[in-house]
């Protein structure tokens, strides 16, 4: 591992607009890194060479030619989840239905990313069309936690938060559709934010479920992800569910947290996320980060939101009853994958014998019990209840907010579990996303910043904000961050053990 590849994203901009290190010498630094190391951890699915460097010359020949910075992030690599297109590039949803794609487009985050003169790396794994909690559920085989290789680096953005915490990149995109990127960024030591629901443009996005995906920052510094939001929020008239409203000043909020001052604020600890059912190591670092919030000056107030312990059923009715509709497109007539088609078979065989051979047995799950709470007769029983559940959780919020600027929790129940562990028990799995799913219901804003080590594993803390408020949580963990680092002898990630290298 080089310099180069431990610094952070603004120290790499930084540097770069200086003329103190190329881009390329920073893309080549982190391309020989992927090729080091992801052999163990599997972060990537596609690593495109030839346009990273080519993208890394560019702003290379803006910086000799004296051109102002594309961006405040002009220069630095960047990892992107596989679920946003890219044109030119795979985009395969860590799905086989989708194998070898190349999309005729740009996601719109992907074009802002490229617009700001972000180095984008390749793509990374995920669960299967973003179902799943530990990246195990890819097609391609499961991405391994920097921390401990025998262990889950989260999921969705399996991918995204290993090529973080692996060095391989300082930056990555994921999506949060029900804790995707936060509880990813838990359990490996980074920092993972899901922004408000419509600041970030869903077009390219392929979608799992409309009404939850969103997009956001994955990074290894309050900062970096801020610096990141920033490139890839605002409005977009390609995306119908876009909100026309300024991008939160989250990167302001951040240098005002930064002075380690919290007087004034109110947070907020959620009861209903104590108690049975969370690892005590986990239950212990969430303590010791309110204590030190406490000390920062913010003033500790417990909040009740009842509704919170039906948001998992809720979420599991709702996501995948949304699934079952939007992945009704892979019907291997258009795109993607065609099994069967031998000039004897009818339209409907082609279609069931694709879809049985491209989806795997998670998607297959969530299709069929989506599809059964939409049918006639059980609709209003399930798919309907679940969406009045979803109004008395984002009433809890707007009760909860008039109290408090910001709510607090641990990310995730647990620390990142063994590769195996759980595939045979699809609930203790989805209970990793106990203490995420609620903000994905609502729609409000919520970010995970790492907050400790349990027996050498990482440990997030939850901080929740209001709709279009996100500064209002980039300013607490950042001021968090700060004083943790302070205490704890330095940023978490250093602490990642070595890999093995492959010369």
């Amino acid at each position: 591992m080089t310099e180069l590849t431990r610094l952070t994203a603004a120290d790499i901009a930084a540097k770069v607009a200086a003329k103190e290190v190329s881009a390329v010498e920073v893309t080549q630094a982190h391309l020989d890194r992927i090729a080091a190391v992801d052999h163990a951890v599997h972060a990537f699915l596609h690593v495109d060479t030839e346009r990273a460097l080519a993208a890394a010359k560019a702003v290379d020949d803006d910086v000799a030619a004296g051109r102002p910075a594309a961006s405040p992030l002009a220069g630095v690599p960047l990892a992107l989840k596989d679920v946003l297109t890219m044109q030119g590039a795979p985009t395969t949803c860590g799905s086989k239905i989708l194998e070898n794609w190349q999309p005729p487009y740009d996601a719109t985050v992907t074009r802002r990313l490229l617009e700001a003169g972000v180095v984008i790396l390749g793509k990374t794994n995920m669960d299967e069309f973003a179902m799943g909690s530990s990246t195990e559920n890819s097609a391609y085989g499961p991405t391994r936690n920097p921390w401990d290789l025998d262990r889950i680096p989260g999921g969705s953005g399996g991918g995204s938060s290993a090529a973080l915490a692996a060095f391989e990149a300082p930056l990555a995109i994921g999506t949060d559709t029900g804790g995707s990127i936060r509880q990813p960024g838990a359990v490996t030591g980074t920092v993972g934010v899901k922004p408000t629901y419509g600041t970030v443009s869903r077009f390219g996005l392929v979608a799992f479920s409309s009404s939850l995906d969103q997009a956001g920052p994955c990074a290894r510094t309050v900062l970096d992800a801020a610096l990141l939001h920033e490139v890839i929020a605002g409005h977009d008239p390609l995306d119908s569910t876009s909100i026309d409203a300024p991008v939160p000043p989250v990167v302001a909020a951040v240098r005002e947290g930064a002075t380690g001052d919290l007087k004034g604020v109110r947070v907020g600890v959620v009861t209903e996320f104590a108690g049975d059912g969370y690892e005590t190591g986990v239950a212990a670092a969430f303590t010791a980060a309110v204590e030190q919030l406490r000390e920062l000056g913010a003033e500790i107030i417990e909040v009740s939101c009842p509704s919170f312990d039906l948001a998992l059923p809720a979420y599991y009715l709702i996501a995948p009853s949304e699934a079952s509709s939007n992945l009704a497109r892979f019907d291997a007539m258009r795109y993607g994958l065609r099994v069967g088609d031998d000039g004897t078979r009818s339209a409907e065989e082609v279609m069931s014998l694709t879809r049985a051979a491209g989806f795997g047995a998670e998607v297959k799950r969530r299709i069929m019990l989506g599809t059964y709470a939409l049918s006639a007769g059980y609709y209003d029983a399930y798919y309907g209840s679940a969406q009045k559940v979803r109004t008395l959780i984002m009433r809890d919020f707007d009760a909860a907010f008039a109290k408090v600027d910001v709510l607090v929790s641990p990310t995730t129940p647990t620390t990142a579990f063994k590769i195996g562990e759980r595939t045979a028990d699809p609930m203790a799995m989805y209970r990793a996303d106990l203490c995420t799913i609620p903000s994905n219901l609502a729609g409000n804003a919520a970010l995970s910043v790492p907050c400790g080590l349990s027996d050498g594993l990482p440990v997030g803390l939850q901080i929740m904000s209001p709709a279009l408020q996100d500064h209002r949580g980039y300013r607490v963990a950042a001021a968090y961050e700060l004083a943790r680092d302070a205490a704890q002898g330095g940023p978490l990630i250093n602490r990642v053990p070595e890999l093995e290298v492959v010369h």
